[in-house]
């Protein structure tokens, strides 16, 4: 094993693109800093990437690559103790190989083991490792333990700028008008900066379909329905809001929502702080940009847009009293697991004939049901899937129920399965342990259900993610993200949480 026995070594990271694998390198870098806290700790990167690493603390300069020969000088009159190529192309080998430095590690992609298991569904041990899994694998050849194995929260908002704000208790709004399972994320948020900020009151502008979710929370001074989607007028809608907000007279907008719109909306109002991400659309109209990370889970990402604001990010989700009556079933209906099957993209809905297969055997012969849910639009759907597991296992509240009845109907239950949308995301929140069916989409953007007690259940291929939110009909044709998940797999998921 190569040593290095000074304090202080000089250590160069190789990541040159793209953004999101960058951003995978934090815990390699916080790993090296745990074992060599004087260490010097430098990256090479397109320079497109230069602001975004500069915001990390554990990265203390940033090499931009701007060809191979100037690199290649650059890395050898630098002296470095050991370079690290993560990024593992002809490109990087040949300039580790050619640089000159006493230790040299790189860690192996698995494109071979993909492309054979696409094509030709050959399993690969190689394929059960996460990318980061396998960068952390290549600080062994330095000794250096894995001491952080994920992402975490402030990884990439050191130095944020803070905001001038009043003393005392401040107007903030919160802007999210995304969808469902966004909201639900956003929760946690509104709470923080309820904590963040005592005293303080927070208007959150969203939609009527979401504006549940909010009341629920209780934290919430005021909701502003933003009527997008059914007014008359979208320009009009975008004018009656800006003249609430403006008469609101808000001292700060926190912004989630990473669209053109919502920033607009919060410079047009007037609104004189306005913090959201900066991959935003609108991030032209943002007074305070904080970086955003594909690899933290949405509820991360969404707290660290009060990092000019505070240090400690951490909360949990707020207790939700939706006010609604009981569950609309009793312990007669024999009732401990749910399903949502259904999806606003085809492309996220597991074929109707394993979610039947699913609830018969969830239902098992004791003579209980399974809690069939969705919206109006998934009516026909999920009485396809009604029909081929027998009316008798199912309880079918599809299109049946406000959000407050949803989550009601939710919160007794001893295990959500669902695919990944919003009614997952409301099961997390309400401490049900949820086994999110993910096929199109994946874990590492950020949307899998928050919690220890969770699961996700994928199969890893080259071609995923396709889409931030699905697609109407698979890219490539076969649809295997879905068709190669079992039944079985599912059910053992499943059946282990309602086992504990």
């Amino acid at each position: 094993m190569p040593d290095i026995t000074k304090a202080d070594p000089k250590v160069l990271v190789i990541r040159m693109s793209s953004l999101g694998d960058i951003i995978l390198t934090a815990p390699v870098f916080r790993s090296l800093r745990a074992k060599w806290p004087a260490a010097r700790l430098e990256i090479l990167v397109k320079p497109q990437f230069l602001g975004a690493v500069s915001k990390s603390a554990f990265i203390d300069a940033a090499i931009p690559f701007s060809g191979f020969l100037p690199a290649l000088r650059a890395i050898n009159a630098a002296r470095y103790d050991a370079v690290i190529d993560l990024h593992d192309t002809p490109r990087s080998r040949l300039l580790t190989l050619l640089a000159r430095v006493p230790i040299k590690l790189r860690y192996r992609k698995a494109t071979l083991s993909r492309r054979l298991f696409v094509n030709f569904r050959i399993p690969s041990p190689a394929l059960e490792k996460h990318t980061l899994e396998r960068y952390l694998d290549t600080l062994s050849g330095l000794g250096v333990p894995a001491a952080h194995s994920g992402p975490e929260l402030g990884d990439w908002t050191s130095g944020a700028e803070k905001p001038h704000l009043k003393p005392g208790p401040l107007k903030i709004c919160l802007l999210q008008t995304a969808f469902l399972g966004d909201c639900v994320l956003t929760l946690p948020l509104l709470k923080k900066i309820k904590e963040v900020l005592p005293g303080s009151s927070v208007a959150v502008i969203t939609r009527p379909e979401t504006a549940g979710i909010f009341s629920a929370s209780g934290l919430a001074s005021e909701i502003i329905e933003d009527r997008k989607k059914t007014a008359a007028s979208g320009l009009e809608e975008f004018r009656r809001l800006a003249r609430e907000l403006r008469a609101g007279n808000y001292d700060a907008a926190i912004i989630p929502h990473r669209s053109l719109r919502s920033a607009l909306l919060a410079w047009y109002a007037g609104v004189p702080v306005r913090v959201g991400f900066s991959s935003s659309a609108g991030s032209l109209f943002l007074t305070h940009k904080v970086p955003f990370s594909w690899l933290l889970h949405d509820v991360e990402r969404n707290l660290a847009l009060l990092s000019p604001l505070a240090e400690n990010l951490k909360t949990a989700f707020p207790g939700l009293n939706t006010g609604a009556a009981a569950a609309p079933f009793g312990p007669a209906d024999k009732i401990t697991a749910g399903i949502n099957a259904g999806s606003a993209w085809p492309t996220k809905r597991w074929p109707a004939a394993n979610w039947a297969r699913l609830i018969r055997r969830l239902a098992g012969p004791g003579g209980g049901r399974v809690l069939l849910v969705g919206g109006p639009g998934e009516r026909d759907w999920n009485a396809e899937i009604e029909r081929l597991a027998g009316p008798e296992h199912c309880l079918n509240l599809t299109g049946k129920t406000t959000m407050p009845e949803l989550m009601e109907a939710i919160r007794p239950l001893k295990v959500f399965i669902s695919n990944d949308s919003g009614p997952m995301h409301i099961a997390a929140a309400l401490g049900v342990p949820a086994v999110g069916i993910f096929g199109p989409t994946t874990r590492e953007l950020g949307f899998f259900p928050y919690g220890g007690g969770n699961r996700v259940i994928e199969t890893p291929l080259a071609c995923r993610p396709c889409a931030l939110h699905g697609s109407r009909k698979c890219p490539r044709g076969h649809f295997l993200c879905m068709r190669l998940l079992t039944v079985d797999e599912v059910y053992q998921a499943a059946a282990a949480k309602l086992a504990e």
